[in-house]
């Protein structure tokens, strides 16, 4: 959606789209904060997470679920909940909460727990039988270190079990997984990374402007990035366009007068 013209505004891809995905964290939104937020950002919201465990205790979990699908965002589970019915040996139990709920998408995950990988491709497999699979690769352990060539083979592998698309971890606060403790991006990690796996497939869990910032100099407007929070829906596009200081200069061509400093 634009309300008028400006040059040089990059062409984002449109609902429904395959890549520049927009995924928000639903940590327990009301029903009228839901309606609310897809009243404002509706157009620019591809997936919602309800959050690790949060749907157990959701009230009017299936209305919730009904707005998502009606307005054509992609809704699923946390891979948390997932990892609380594995380790609790009650995968079948998990299906049939995944069909109770008419949910089309379903996250494989094992940031909490030890699941050893060719278990994990085992359920990514299965699952995808049923649903359309998100798997997230990296742990939720802030002193666990997962060497570059390991991210690669983990997601590769994954990818070909059957994943729609790999999610690279970073918790809801952006401090694990693709970052270090303080936030700042393992840029060495991340462009590494890229060398290997096609950056459609991809969703960078980027929660803080910095991080979206980063990685939308780094692949452009139409990267994919999740735990944005719902508040920030509108100021991730207009990072993604360059209507923000962040990235203003960013996209501008040549012809544009009184030229910024690019940061």
């Amino acid at each position: 959606m634009k309300n008028y013209k400006l040059k040089y505004i990059p062409e984002r891809t449109e609902k429904t789209r395959d890549s520049g995905l927009t995924m928000v964290m639903d940590k327990g939104l009301s029903i009228r904060e839901a309606e609310d937020m897809i009243s404002v950002s509706g157009g620019f919201i591809d997936i919602v997470k309800l959050g690790f465990g949060t749907s157990f205790v959701t009230q009017k979990l299936e209305e919730k679920i009904k707005l998502y699908q009606q307005n054509d965002i992609i809704v699923y589970f946390g891979g948390t909940l997932f990892e609380a019915y594995i380790v609790r040996n009650q995968f079948d139990d998990y299906l049939k909460v995944l069909e109770k709920y008419g949910m089309k998408h379903a996250e494989v995950s094992d940031g909490s727990i030890e699941l050893p990988h060719d278990i994990k491709l085992e359920y990514i497999a299965k699952l995808s039988k049923h649903v359309t699979v998100l798997s997230e690769v990296g742990s939720k352990d802030v002193v666990k270190i997962i060497p570059p060539y390991q991210w690669i083979e983990l997601m590769q592998t994954e990818l070909e079990a059957g994943a729609w698309k790999v999610i690279a971890e970073a918790r809801e606060a952006g401090n694990v997984g693709v970052y270090r403790g303080s936030g700042e991006v393992r840029e060495g990690l991340v462009q590494e990374i890229l060398t290997k796996i096609p950056e459609e497939k991809i969703i960078w869990e980027a929660p803080q402007k910095a991080q979206q910032t980063y990685f939308i100099k780094l692949v452009g407007a139409n990267v994919s990035l999740g735990n944005i929070a719902p508040n920030d829906v509108i100021p991730l596009e207009t990072l993604r366009l360059g209507l923000r200081s962040d990235t203003f200069a960013f996209f501008l061509g040549k012809g544009a007068k009184y030229m910024t400093k690019k940061k």
